[in-house]
């Protein structure tokens, strides 16, 4: 095994679950101390102690099932069976039917960076890898280094727990120091054979275990109980009393433990016998999921794990898959429906969907399905990586990727007490503290925004204007010099993908603007149909060259004149000037509702400018806004975001935004589209609601007549307007006046909420 690049830890997870610890001492089990011993696994130190591990089903204690899961110091879905005790550690037993408990932060801050932990992750080259360092995975190990190979042997009991295969072929390692990524010319999966559970009633009691658990448990001397029955072959050198005979059932007492256990001769005569435990030998199945992760990947099975084992006599009643807590009867119930083949079986079922992926109820739904297609057993389905539920921290580890962006504003942000947050690819400021005075100040006087993230592009050249024409639906040879346009960015299909403002710079220059998140695509579209045109047509993006800052409010052109500015341009015209002594593209549009002036300069000279116009506006009230109140200012105006409002499939007439489009113009992107579905109904539309009192939670069912016929997209509490504005999208016809929103009566309104005239934004 070759050294490839390593990352070196800065800190780690717990120990993987196989990595079983050495020395004593004890953990704590759902609040209660217990002890554990050299060598014990966290499920040997429960059983013990007299505890039972999960809520109940037959224990393997070999990792191929889910009935001994826990939550190991926060992280859930952990294979108590070969998790490793350590002092102090805090186990909680997953509850008998729900999921865990996802994890409480009392009063999270949602816009801080999230708190995680480093997995160090190393990477290596091997020839062959061996998966499994028992008989079958030692020959052929022994076998490959006599033809001269160089062989690597990955075994789960000495730590190196093998997670996922992937192409390439990739192994992926969970060891007790991080993650461990193994680049192989060739794979041997030589994971041996996992004991068949019983599905029957009573299955899911306490107190039953395959026979290889018993032999460990009674190993570690773990005390099984005074009366020890054995169905089906008994486990070596545990004293039980064996059974003869079919197993039927299982009975047990209200504490949800067996207390007998109930087999039938080959007559059908039924025999009841007491017992504390029951051992179970009632065969094996291959234990070969790594080997059905990994497609067309080399990779050969050897031993047990590719030895075809019978399977178990068809289930009748039961829980078959103990993961999801289907029974036989839903299996049933799924096939009646038309679902007879197995992947599309499983799905309809949730049989072997669960943590083990069928380690347990796979033999039985291919034994169930058999019976039911004249003996035809299927082919086991296709599995998943990752064999394990591993950690998100572990799944990511050695990967680092700064998918956010931050502006050249981020550390005046964070001095004034920015609450940063993630959107559209940057880092923004969400809130500096009091959202509702931000909102005040762009209302009553004026505020400062960063819109540094905007998409920036500059088009020029002879065919400008055609390639423009062709772009938008809007008209564009008519814009003059200095004057802008709202513009929707359609596709071939006639669905909004983008919108921003064309500004005529030029006779044959332009800048266009775009939504953050929507400029790198918006970018790749305007460049792609350039070529595709074969248009003579120069493009420019200085989305990352330029910053941005947006003063809004009443008093902004005051400000301005204060920074330099003698006469700010009017509503939808731009101009070059100097602000406070820095070169600036001055724009002015409005996406507040009030006076609003976009400065775009040069990043190098940011800071500069928003210092300066800071101090000059500390005696008008300035302050800066983010994002929560500039949503909220949006909303009251009823403008839409792309992207947040709008779904992939929305076109201008369900947004309602039909006037911002040119029907009349010989062509377009996505006329055609918009033509051919003119004189269909729509049963979509976005729309504004209003109701009394607290806004509702983006995202919200909207119902009408106790059905949901849509949902919220953004929603803000007016501290004007004294009541809870909204755009929502209604889905059903004939659309209702009236809906109820989180169990309160919203009434459908027409947009703008505030200023419908427009006479703040043009003052």
């Amino acid at each position: 095994m070759t050294d490839g690049p390593t990352t070196e830890p800065k800190g780690s997870t717990a120990a993987p679950e196989t990595d079983l610890g050495a020395g004593s001492g004890r953990i704590v089990v759902d609040g209660r101390p217990i002890p554990f011993e050299p060598g014990d696994s966290v499920a040997i130190a429960i059983l013990r102690a007299g505890e039972s591990i999960g809520a109940g089903g037959t224990l393997c204690l070999a990792g191929d099932c889910g009935n001994c899961l826990v939550q190991a110091d926060g992280v859930a879905y952990i294979r108590s069976c070969q998790a490793a005790p350590s002092p102090g550690l805090v186990v909680k037993r997953h509850p008998r039917v729900e999921m865990p408990p996802l994890p409480v932060v009392a009063e999270p801050n949602l816009t801080a960076p999230p708190v995680f932990s480093e997995v160090a992750v190393r990477r290596l080259e091997a020839d062959l890898v061996v998966i499994g360092g028992g008989r079958s995975g030692t020959a052929a190990k022994e076998k490959a280094e006599a033809g001269g190979r160089d062989v690597s042997v990955l075994d789960a009991a000495a730590g190196d727990e093998v997670v996922a295969i992937y192409a390439g072929p990739m192994v992926v390692v969970r060891t007790p120091t991080g993650m461990l990524h193994v680049k192989a010319q060739e794979i041997v999966v030589a994971t041996g054979a996992a004991e068949i559970h019983p599905v029957c009633p009573g299955s899911e009691l306490k107190g039953l275990m395959t026979a290889r658990a018993a032999e460990r448990l009674h190993a570690a001397g773990v005390d099984l109980g005074e009366n020890i029955v054995a169905v089906g072959k008994p486990p070596k050198g545990v004293p039980t009393k064996a059974i003869p005979g079919r197993l039927v059932r299982f009975d047990g007492d209200a504490s949800g433990r067996v207390t007998a256990v109930v087999t039938a001769d080959d007559a059908g005569q039924e025999t009841t016998t007491t017992c504390d435990t029951v051992v179970l030998g009632l065969g094996r199945a291959p234990r070969d999921l790594l080997a059905r992760m990994a497609g067309t990947a080399p990779v050969s099975v050897v031993g047990s794990a590719a030895r075809k084992h019978e399977l178990p006599p068809p289930p009748t009643y039961g829980v078959i898959c103990p993961c999801s807590g289907t029974t036989v009867e839903d299996l049933a119930g799924a096939w009646d429906r038309g679902f007879g083949e197995l992947e599309l079986l499983k799905r309809a079922s949730l049989a072997g969907v669960g943590t083990c992926q069928g380690g347990a109820c796979l033999p039985h739904i291919r034994s169930w399905i058999a019976a039911r297609t004249d003996g035809a057993a299927p082919a086991p389905f296709t599995a998943r990586p990752a064999s394990r539920q591993i950690t998100l921290a572990e799944a990511s580890a050695g990967t680092y990727i700064d998918a956010f962006r931050r502006t050249s504003l981020h550390d005046e942000h964070l001095a004034l007490g920015g609450r940063m947050d993630r959107f559209g690819g940057w880092w923004r400021p969400w809130h500096y503290g009091d959202a509702v005075a931000e909102y005040w100040a762009v209302r009553e006087a004026v505020s400062l925004g960063d819109v540094s993230t905007l998409g920036k592009l500059v088009v020029s050249g002879p065919d400008v204007v055609e390639l423009l024409e062709r772009l938008y639906p809007c008209n564009v040879a008519d814009i003059k010099v200095g004057r802008s346009r709202y513009a929707l960015l359609l596709n071939e299909r006639g669905h909004v993908i983008d919108d921003g403002m064309i500004l005529r710079d030029g006779e044959t220059r332009f800048v266009l603007s775009f939504t953050s998140g929507g400029a790198a695509n918006a970018e790749m579209w305007v460049r792609d149909w350039t070529e595709t045109w074969g248009l003579r047509v120069h493009v420019l993006d200085q989305t990352m060259s330029l910053a941005a800052i947006n003063v809004t409010g009443p008093l902004a052109r005051q400000l301005l004149q204060r920074a330099g500015l003698a006469d700010p341009p009017r509503f939808l015209g731009h101009i070059h000037a100097d602000v406070a002594g820095i070169p600036c593209h001055v724009m002015r549009l409005s996406f507040t509702g009030e006076a609003a002036f976009e400065l775009h300069h040069p990043i190098d000279r940011s800071v500069e400018l928003w210092r300066a116009l800071m101090e000059l506006g500390r005696d008008l009230g300035i302050r800066p806004h983010g994002l929560k109140a500039l949503f909220g200012l949006r909303l009251e105006k009823g403008h839409v975001i792309v992207g947040m409002d709008s779904e992939m499939d929305s076109t201008p007439r369900r947004l309602g935004m039909d006037w911002a489009v040119r029907m009349e113009k010989p062509f377009f992107i996505g006329k055609p589209a918009l033509a051919r579905t003119a004189p269909l109904p729509d049963h979509r539309r976005l729309t504004g609601f209003t109701m009394p009192g607290e806004a509702p939670t983006e995202g919200s069912p909207i119902s009408s007549g106790g059905d949901i016929v849509g949902h919220v997209s953004g929603s803000w509490t007016s501290p004007l307007l004294g009541h809870a504005v909204m755009l929502g999208w209604l889905k059903r016809t004939p659309f209702p006046d009236r809906v109820e929103i989180d169990g309160r009566a919203a009434v459908v309104a027409s947009t703008p909420f505030y200023d419908p005239e427009g006479h703040r934004a043009r003052a």
